[in-house]
This record gives structure tokens, C-alpha cells and sequence, in this order.
């Protein structure tokens, strides 16, 4: 992501001089205590079709409170990091202003774990046809510590009054946080489906099974020391799976499982997103679609099983986004993958993602997963 140069757009601290400002942004923000508003940062910001703003901070969890609206009308969405979009395009009549928060996770690589580190810092892009930024607030609410000192900033972090939880989630180039448009993964699209006191930290990776990921220091080994008490874990893997047996495949999730458990947090089993790979009678009813893998064996059933025995949520994605593919067609599916621009029956659009990511927060939802106050 870019690096702003010098502001062009009047971003304060604590949004005071803004014209218009609710009466906490004087102070502190809502439900913040005077120790967070002292640790306000002040992004810069620059250009104004997209406007691009970065924050010099160490990795951790910021809130991001913005002010959208102008003098004319505008339509604004907002992606950080690594194209996460944080914010779908909101519409601002003329003269109105709208308060819009959130909560980022910044780390390094700020996409995938074994991707390019990126630009050190917070990077927020304003975008969508007329955006309009009127003010800008990031408060630090953690500091990411690194292996050495997990155990001691575990229990500082367990008390502290500003903590938020994080939704964790490990998996493949179908979930991850993509670096080039228009490849898009799922949970890349997550985020702007919460509001400010969740925070979603992707670790998922292209071309991982689930035994590379438990193999890679850069991933399950670095992701487990960050999960605190409380925390929500997404484990969706398969895609890459394609010679596991089934005893390796149940004892590597198992092994996730237990990880994620070990620290307190909450694991969830994602069954995988379905292959675009119609029969000539527009169904999907095929190993190619569902993940039946080179040695037989039906990862998503082994997947749901697991899921029972160890008495974990499951989200069935693989049934969900099954329903979905076949009731658009072969036609009216290609939109969602990058069929058009690649031949590509896998890997989503951004469009794709976003309806994908929209399947997972149904489940989040009706299974109660997440709070129901978090969810936008």
C-alpha cells in the first residue's frame, strides 16, 4: 500500500475542528476512556479521488472512527492494509455528515503471511465514486507482542479496558487477503460486515493444505501466540489438500483445534467453497465441485464429522456457496469467480468474495459466533 505524503486533507486527533462534530469528539469517543484518546493518533492524508491516508504505528489493533459527507453528495467506501474493505460505498447527501468506525488489525506482512511485507503503518483508502472525508480518528487499543513476550502481554491484555476481540482466520487463496486485483479472498471481504470492537486478523495463505500450515513458522506458529481468551478462529482447508488421507487430514484440523483451544480461543471448522464445475445437468454433484480429493477422500464430509465428534461449529460453506452456484447457473456463476478474466472455475472476484463472505456472516449470525452488537 501507499505511503501519504504531506496532508492535504485537515485529519486531527481528536476531530474537534471539524465543522459539525458530535459532541465526544472533544473529548473522548464513546464508551473510550481518556487513556485511549491520548493514544489518538494523527493520520495524513492525500488526493481526493481516492484519498489515501497512512498512520505511523507499530503493528496491533487501532479503532478508526471516520466522519464521511461534504458539502456536495458523495458515495464512500473505505479499504485498509492489503485491500480489506472495512467499509462498503455509503452514500453522504449534500451537507450530511455520517460517523463510521471500525477496527483494523495492522501487521507484517500486512497480507499473506508469506507475502511482501508491505508499507510499515496503517494504510486507509477513501474510495467509490465521490468520496468524501471530512474528518479522521485512529486510536490504539493493542500493541501486537511479539513470541517471547505472549505469555506476559496475554495477561496484561486480559484486563485491559480497551481490549477487542479478534476473528482469526487460517486457510487458502480462497481466503486470504489477495494482493492483486481482481483475485479476492473471501475473508479479504469480512471486515466491512463489523463495526468498531471486532477486528478480523487473516493468516490465511495461497497454496496452503492443512498440514503446511501447521508446518510453516510464518503461519499457525505465529498466528497461535496471538489469540487471546475469547477470540474467534475460522479454519477452512482443503483446496490444497489433494493427496492428504483422511486420518491426516482429521489430525492435522485436529491439531488446529487443539491450538486454538490451548490459548483460550474459539475454533470454528469452515467446510470449503465449491469448485464452479457444473454437470450438463447444472448441478455440482462432483469430486472436482465438492473436494473429493486424488485418494477418495470427501474433505468437506470429514470436515463435518470432525466437527461433531469434537463438538465444534461448523460453518458448511461448501453446502452454502453449493446452493448458491447452482440456483445463478452456468452463466450467472461466472461473476462470482474469475472465470471471465482467467478460465479460473476457483478463485473469486471481488464480487464473488464479497457474496462468500456475505454466507459466512449469515452463520456467524444465526449460530451466534460472534456477538450480535459488533456485526454492521
Amino acid at each position: 500500500m501507499r505511503r501519504a505524503g504531506t496532508a492535504l486533507l485537515a485529519a486531527t486527533a481528536c476531530l474537534a475542528a471539524l465543522p459539525g462534530a458530535p459532541a465526544w469528539a472533544r473529548g473522548s469517543g464513546p464508551g473510550e476512556s481518556p487513556a485511549a484518546a491520548r493514544a489518538a493518533v494523527v493520520p495524513r492524508c492525500t488526493g481526493t479521488a481516492p484519498i489515501v491516508c497512512h498512520a505511523d504505528v507499530p503493528p496491533g489493533t487501532y479503532d478508526v472512527t471516520a466522519v464521511l459527507g461534504g458539502a456536495r453528495a458523495g458515495s464512500t467506501g473505505v479499504t485498509a492494509e492489503s485491500r480489506r474493505t472495512m467499509l462498503a460505498a455509503t452514500p453522504t447527501a449534500a451537507g450530511q455528515r455520517l460517523i463510521r468506525s471500525f477496527t483494523v488489525n495492522v501487521r507484517e506482512p500486512e497480507g499473506e503471511p508469506t507475502g511482501p511485507s508491505g508499507s510499515p503503518g496503517l494504510d486507509l483508502t477513501f474510495g467509490g465514486g465521490a468520496p468524501r472525508l471530512t474528518g479522521l480518528k485512529v486510536t490504539e487499543i493493542s500493541k501486537a507482542a511479539k513470541s517471547s513476550e505472549a505469555a506476559k502481554v496475554s495477561e496484561m491484555t486480559k484486563a485491559a479496558p480497551g481490549r477487542r476481540h479478534q476473528l482469526f482466520l487460517a486457510g487458502d487463496s480462497t481466503v486470504c487477503d489477495q494482493l492483486t486485483a481482481p483475485y479476492t479472498g473471501w475473508g479479504q471481504q469480512l471486515p466491512q460486515f463489523f463495526r468498531r470492537g471486532l477486528s478480523v486478523a487473516n493468516y490465511a495463505d495461497s497454496g496452503e493444505s492443512s498440514g503446511s500450515f501447521l508446518a510453516d513458522p510464518r503461519l499457525f506458529a505465529t498466528m497461535r501466540p496471538l489469540i487471546r481468551p475469547g477470540d474467534t478462529v475460522l479454519v477452512q482447508f482443503a483446496h490444497n489438500d489433494k493427496q492428504t488421507t483422511a486420518a491426516d487430514y482429521r489430525a492435522n484440523l485436529g491439531a488446529l483445534l487443539d491450538g486454538v483451544r490451548a490459548r483460550g480461543g474459539k475454533p470454528v471448522l469452515v467446510t470449503p467453497i465449491v469448485r464452479r464445475w457444473f454437470n450438463d445437468d447444472g448441478t455440482l454433484d462432483n469430486a472436482t465441485a465438492l473436494h473429493i480429493n486424488g485418494l477418495g477422500v470427501n474433505l468437506p464430509a470429514e470436515m463435518r464429522a470432525l466437527a461433531a465428534e469434537r463438538g465444534v461449529p461448523l460453518i458448511d460453506l461448501t453446502a452454502l456457496t453449493k446452493r448458491l452456484v447452482e440456483e445463478l447457473g452456468p452463466e450467472g456463476s461466472k461473476r462470482l469467480y474469475l472465470y471471465d478474466e482467467a478460465r479460473d472455475n476457483t478463485h473469486t472476484s471481488a464480487h464473488g468474495a464479497t457474496e462468500f463472505a456475505r454466507l459466512v456472516l449469515g452463520e456467524l449470525r444465526a449460530q451466534r459466533i460472534v456477538p450480535a452488537g459488533v456485526l454492521r
